[in-house]
């Protein structure tokens, strides 16, 4: 009964995974077609590859949604990590309270989100000049969606460390902000660089806000490929998703490598002590 069990679940998670990673297995291997087909194999070819990375639209759409990506990621997490330090710092009851204002931004539609923030900055510009719709009023779209997941990281490595050394760092002397850096950052490390990633990840992707926030003058990439859908869809986009899924497949690899090397050294440390 046990085996028949295990065998039944096997399958089940089998089943899952393919029809998660089916339709991007087939999105890879189409982008080698030599055709524009997108049923019908009719040789391999890395013309949609070399076309892609000669469409000066797709190329500029990509740069810009790094540029926002990285800058929303760095923010996010100085201002995340700071954030968690103080939720970390507050009473129980108070925690409670921003923690659950803090999880509205996650649980809200994202069209919502991008049409109140669309809202402000029209107002802003309307009363002050200010925060033309653009590149300024996207990263600042950006960076407000990704704090409460950097929020959301950083807290529970916060939870995790003994309070204690950093007291006894400022009991042997060292100024707060030092102690800070050289005994509090390197146990919340781990969650620092999840919040970034996940920030990164975050930003890279999203369409429904970058829709509402950058007017006229900042295209991301994921709206540059939606404007593409209204009309016959180019191979193009099958290369460049075969891209983006490899450069997430690699970070997601490097991360992973990382934590398991961490949990390692940790253990390690622990059989010495």
């Amino acid at each position: 009964m046990k085996n028949a069990s295990k065998i039944l679940s096997t399958i089940y998670t089998v089943l899952i995974f393919l029809f998660l990673y089916a339709p991007i297995v087939v999105l890879i291997v189409f982008s080698f077609n030599a055709t524009k087909s997108r049923s019908v194999w009719k040789g391999f070819s890395l013309r949609w590859y070399e076309n892609l990375f000669n469409d000066e639209t797709i190329l500029g759409a990509l740069w810009v949604s790094l540029e926002v990506a990285v800058l929303a990621a760095v923010i996010a997490t100085i201002i995340g990590t700071a954030a968690a330090v103080g939720l970390k710092s507050m009473n129980k009851n108070l925690r409670s309270v921003m923690l659950t204002l803090n999880n509205i931004p996650m649980v809200n539609p994202d069209i919502v989100t991008g049409i109140s923030m669309m809202l402000l900055f029209v107002a802003i510009f309307g009363a002050t000049g200010l925060l033309r719709p653009g590149f300024t009023t996207l990263v600042i779209a950006h960076v407000t969606f990704c704090i409460p997941y950097v929020i959301l990281s950083v807290l529970p490595k916060l939870n995790q460390m003994n309070p204690s050394i950093y007291e006894a760092a400022q009991d042997l002397g060292c100024p707060p902000l030092k102690a800070f850096m050289k005994v509090v950052m390197p146990e919340i490390m781990p969650g620092i660089i999840t919040g970034i990633m996940m920030a990164f990840t975050l930003s890279l992707d999203d369409f429904v806000i970058s829709y509402f926030t950058s007017g006229s003058t900042a295209q991301t990439l994921p709206m540059v490929i939606y404007s593409m859908t209204k009309r016959r869809i180019s191979p193009k986009v099958n290369a460049l998703s075969a891209v983006m899924f490899l450069i997430v497949l690699v970070l997601l690899v490097a991360i992973n490598a990382r934590q398991i090397a961490e949990q390692r050294r940790n253990r390690k440390a622990h059989k010495e002590v």
